[in-house]
């Protein structure tokens, strides 16, 4: 049976898995430390997280977070009901967009109005989750997959249109150029039910170890 939380003892499971299904994974394995996925309470924070990390580098999105919740004394505490009345400008102060800002609007407006099922989620799978989110405007697909991914910690996301993990693809497999989805697609279905896994090490590649 899949795991449906990627805990520290289905991680490590996973990682052996993955080495007997495909062991061209292990030395991508071998270079980083087995990753961990820190518990994330605040749905409300961690779309908001999502929205923010839209498009730009880890450590640009890492500085415009904390600055972000430098606005609100809670802090990761943060609420929908924060966010409702405060100006488009002042969240553009901080680095946003004022596209990714309208887009948190967004974010609390649904929360506060109860638009979004957050409630249900640990008993809906994950293409529900991705359907139930999408419909607030400025989550698209990769925003629901990061929130599957950090925040329910699901085993199997793999979100192949995210650049990052096709740098990763591309660099670990030493491949002349971005691999196209499909051929992504195709050599990440033997990692099922443990694709999450091999994205953090794909971002990994890039990056090198991260805190979301």
């Amino acid at each position: 049976m899949s795991p449906t939380v990627l805990d520290k003892g289905a991680l490590d499971k996973g990682v052996d898995q993955l080495i007997l299904s495909d062991p061209s994974l292990k030395p991508l394995f071998n270079a980083y430390d087995v990753p961990e996925l820190k518990i994330e309470k605040n749905y409300f924070w961690a779309l908001c997280r999502s929205i923010i990390y839209q498009q730009i580098s880890g450590k640009a999105a890492s500085t415009i977070a904390n600055r972000f919740l430098e606005l609100f004394p809670s802090g990761k505490n943060i609420r929908a009901i924060d966010i409702i009345d405060i100006n488009i400008d002042k969240l553009h102060s901080v680095g946003l967009s004022k596209q990714k800002a309208s887009y948190i609007k967004n974010i609390a407006d649904a929360f506060y109005n109860g638009e979004v099922n957050v409630e249900n989620y640990f008993t809906m799978n994950d293409e529900e989750i991705i359907t139930d989110l999408i419909k607030v405007k400025g989550v698209g697909k990769w925003t629901a997959e990061m929130f599957l991914l950090f925040t329910l910690r699901r085993p199997d996301i793999f979100p192949v249109t995210d650049l990052g993990v096709q740098k990763g693809f591309q660099i670990f497999y030493s491949l002349d150029e971005i691999p196209t989805i499909d051929f992504m697609n195709q050599k990440a279905d033997k990692w099922r039910p443990y694709r999450t896994i091999v994205t953090l090490y794909l971002w990994y590649v890039v990056e090198g170890p991260f805190e979301w």
